[in-house]
């Protein structure tokens, strides 16, 4: 049986697809990836193949609109419309012309939930089953308000449940005029109202988060299903004697990284980071990521690099501190480290205040109001308080012994009866 996963944007969107899709292959399936060439390399290293799909999202979030739109409109729902739109635009047929390609010979396609609309109308297309993954949820429930939403509270059960279906909107605002666009074109009538609840309510969703951390609403449908974490399989990595000797020479350091975020001034947020790590006396780990934190006149106390892999170094820190992408903090979770999130865009509050209510790290700062006074303030926290540290080895403890991904595999060998 031939699988064709379709995924898209940063790293933290890619990896759980790569990693299903591994365990897929694992289980006998043929499992071919329609992604952004830019991660084509980043497959292969899992073993499988690729379908390049054209659009590079790195480049266009680093861009000048990408900086801005963490800035400001990551905030504001409708503020992400226009801002969306204006990404979006030069790539998004393009690259659903590209999946259609990739899934010509596909039994299945595998899609994240975000881009229903898309898969649904490929896989229509197709005459192909479709199944859905979410690395964080995208279903409407009364028991929390929707990822994304600005106000990350419990406004109550209707208004929690109002903010999932204005979310659901939203999102399909960002897409609308290129998915009815891309039908037209193929013959198919446009969408005249949002068909996410819908697509999320008929087609397998497979929700790649723990129940330890997001408990399962008691209001969502049977179809969806929550299996646990993704994580990677543990590769051997060589690391650089230079990052061995710094972890060897003092106390496990604190990590800091913001991924693809840093906004319009990288520059701005690396002084931040060095000068609150000199208000704690901590020693930090510095990953500059896509956002290319720009460290100058690096401290003794400081290691800088590129990237690495999480699954290797988390273990081995005292703290992580990152922007709340969801790979990122199940990582984070996993390894059993007090948390601080520093939140940009869509769903990163929601994480943050996620890790917030279970214990696992203080509340989260969001990035426009970020100091050095509130990050060594929240580095302070994380650090010393015994209860956070040992609310944190707990929920490792919980998510370590899940496995998620053999979860996940078996429910689509299930539902292709496989």
């Amino acid at each position: 049986m031939n699988l064709t996963i379709f995924a898209a944007g940063s790293r933290g969107d890619i990896q759980p697809c790569l990693v299903l899709g591994q365990g897929l292959q694992h289980a006998g399936l043929n499992v071919r990836l329609a992604i952004p060439q830019n991660f084509s390399n980043f497959a292969q290293s899992y073993g499988l193949p690729v379908h390049p799909l054209r659009g590079d999202v790195e480049q266009i979030m680093t861009g000048e609109t990408g900086r801005r739109y963490m800035e400001t409109g990551g905030g504001n729902p409708l503020q992400s419309i226009f801002a969306m739109r204006k990404m979006l635009g030069p790539i998004a047929i393009q690259m659903a012309e590209d999946v259609l390609e990739a899934c010509r010979e596909a039994d299945v396609l595998i899609t994240l939930a975000v881009f229903a609309p898309f898969g649904k109308t490929i896989a229509d297309l197709c005459h192909t089953p479709l199944i859905l993954v979410e690395p964080t949820p995208v279903f409407p429930t009364t028991a929390f308000p929707a990822p994304g939403w600005p106000l990350q509270k419990n406004m109550g059960e209707p208004l929690n449940r109002l903010s999932g279906e204005a979310m659901l909107q939203v999102i399909w605002q960002w897409y609308r005029p290129f998915v009815n666009e891309f039908r037209r074109r193929f013959g198919l009538s446009p969408f005249k109202n949002s068909p996410f609840r819908h697509i999320l309510t008929t087609a397998p969703l497979l929700s790649a988060y723990s129940s330890t951390v997001i408990p399962r609403p008691n209001d969502w449908p049977e179809n969806i299903h929550l299996t646990g974490y993704w994580f990677p399989e543990t590769l051997a990595w060589d690391p650089p004697s230079a990052l061995e000797d710094f972890l060897s020479q003092g106390e496990p350091p604190i990590y800091i990284g913001f991924g693809s975020m840093a906004g319009e001034n990288p520059e701005h947020f690396a002084a931040l980071v060095l000068d609150a790590l000199a208000q704690t006396g901590q020693r930090g780990l510095i990953a500059t990521g896509w956002g290319a934190l720009n460290i100058k006149d690096i401290p003794e106390n400081v290691f800088v690099l590129d990237t690495v892999p999480h699954g290797w170094l988390f273990p081995r820190v005292a703290a992580v501190v990152h922007h709340g992408g969801a790979g990122t903090t199940a990582e984070g979770l996993r390894a059993g480290k007090p948390t601080v999130i520093v939140p940009f865009i869509v769903d990163q509050l929601f994480w943050g205040k996620r890790v917030q209510a279970l214990g696992a790290g203080p509340e989260p700062i969001r990035a426009k109001h970020l100091t050095a006074r509130k990050l060594a303030q929240a580095l302070h926290t994380a650090t010393t308080k015994p209860k956070i540290k040992l609310r944190a080895e707990s929920m490792g403890q919980a998510i370590r012994a899940e496995d998620g991904v053999k979860n996940a595999v078996n429910i689509v060998q299930r539902i292709l009866g496989a």
